[in-house]
């Protein structure tokens, strides 16, 4: 018998699985990991550096709204290992490990400890991913020119327009877009698009920025907290490479991947691999204007790097499409990817779930999935081993 699609009870997880699965994702959202480890004062730093008056930069981060001794605590009180349900509770006790690491490193900030702790959450550069970043950046030389560009208030409107368009599918969907004065750049926190005051967006990347960051962050994170697996919504453990591997394949999609941020994805895994090996903030600097970045482009990336004490996480956008394009080329699909959130080795796992009638179908899809040409142009990278070729004609 199928399951009653209203249903907010899945079938075959007892009500005490439910409840520590609830409780982690409670737990989860009370901390703001990503606002907390990234430097409220990135763009005033950065013209100081730009002057040469900081050539090694000290950063300024917010306060800690909640204690992490006080959530470790919470943590620890939640029994993970008395699930009953196998797929379930493996997916759990990975999830609360990960938030384990989280907190160390919000205690670790700018200390010795933040990178070995990021290395171990978010791994660091393969032999393999080095050479391929590499090869990118010593083939793609030749970048577009700066084209007309969007500020943060223009592109707010652009990203509540996108939003209605989801919001056209389900009226009830939480996502929102917001100019936030202590935010560098863009990016995503629970269900609001975050944007900078003094972020600027290239026309011509404004549509696979939003592709990125609506389309399938603000996506995943709606159709994750539908399920009545709660911590889809908030993010299984490692979901952040598949999640931003599937955020860069929707540029690709989309027609909008362009050879300066295949650059810079590169970029970033040559200074996390820097970061690694014990280069200064300078030193990692220096080194991508040699590689041929712009002065302030370069800054942008070794600040993300060397956050906190150094973020390896910048190497996993590159690492995950790889993984993708892997999956796509043997003959994988995306379907289960828009459940919620979750890394590409747990796809058997939600697979199970899903086929025993626990999750639900996705609320929405990104909206490039019912363009033909995206589909032509995901059909055309599928398996690409020579990135590069990414940037060759698309439809």
């Amino acid at each position: 018998m199928s399951p009653d699609a209203g249903s907010s009870e899945p079938p075959e997880i007892a009500p005490s699985d439910r409840a520590i699965d609830h409780s982690l994702a409670q737990l989860s959202r009370t901390f703001r990991f990503l606002l907390d480890i990234t430097p409220v004062d990135a763009d005033d730093v950065k013209d100081d550096f730009l002057e040469g008056e900081d050539p090694e930069p000290d950063f300024t981060y917010r306060e800690l709204e909640t204690d992490p001794e006080v959530v470790r605590a919470m943590l620890d009180d939640i029994d993970v290992a008395s699930v009953e349900d196998p797929t379930l509770g493996h997916l759990l006790r990975a999830k609360h490990r990960e938030m384990e690491l989280q907190l160390e490193m919000l205690q670790a900030r700018e200390s010795d400890d933040f990178l070995q702790l990021s290395i171990e959450l978010y791994g660091g550069v393969s032999p393999a991913l080095r050479r391929q970043a590499e090869a990118l950046l010593e083939t793609v030389t030749e970048t577009e020119p700066p084209g007309d560009v969007l500020d943060a208030e223009e592109f707010l409107a652009l990203a509540e327009a996108e939003i209605a368009h989801y919001r056209e599918v389900d009226p009830d969907l939480e996502m929102h877009a917001e100019i936030r004065p202590d935010v560098n750049g863009v990016m995503v926190s629970g269900d609001t698009l975050l944007i900078g005051p003094e972020s600027r967006v290239q026309h011509a990347r404004a549509a696979a920025l939003l592709h990125h960051e609506v389309g399938t962050h603000l996506v995943t994170q709606a159709n994750g907290t539908h399920q009545p697996i709660k911590v889809l919504g908030v993010g299984l453990a490692g979901y952040d490479e598949t999640q931003e591997g599937l955020a860069v394949l929707a540029e690709i999609a989309c027609g909008g991947l362009t050879a300066f941020r295949l650059r810079q994805l590169a970029g970033r895994v040559v200074t996390v691999h820097r970061l690694i090996g014990g280069a200064t903030f300078g030193e990692a600097h220096d080194a991508l204007v040699s590689d041929g970045f712009p002065r302030g482009s370069a800054f942008t990336t070794v600040m993300r790097v060397y956050r906190s004490g150094g973020m390896t996480k910048d190497a996993i956008y590159l690492r995950g499409l790889v993984e993708l394009l892997e999956h796509l080329g043997g003959g994988g699909a995306l379907d289960l990817l828009w459940l919620g959130k979750f890394s590409l080795g747990d796809l058997p796992l939600i697979g199970d779930l899903r086929d025993r009638g626990v999750l639900h179908p996705p609320r929405v899809l990104p909206r490039y999935l019912h363009d033909p040409a995206a589909a032509a142009n995901l059909e055309r990278a599928a398996g690409t081993e020579d990135l590069s070729t990414l940037l060759e004609e698309r439809t």
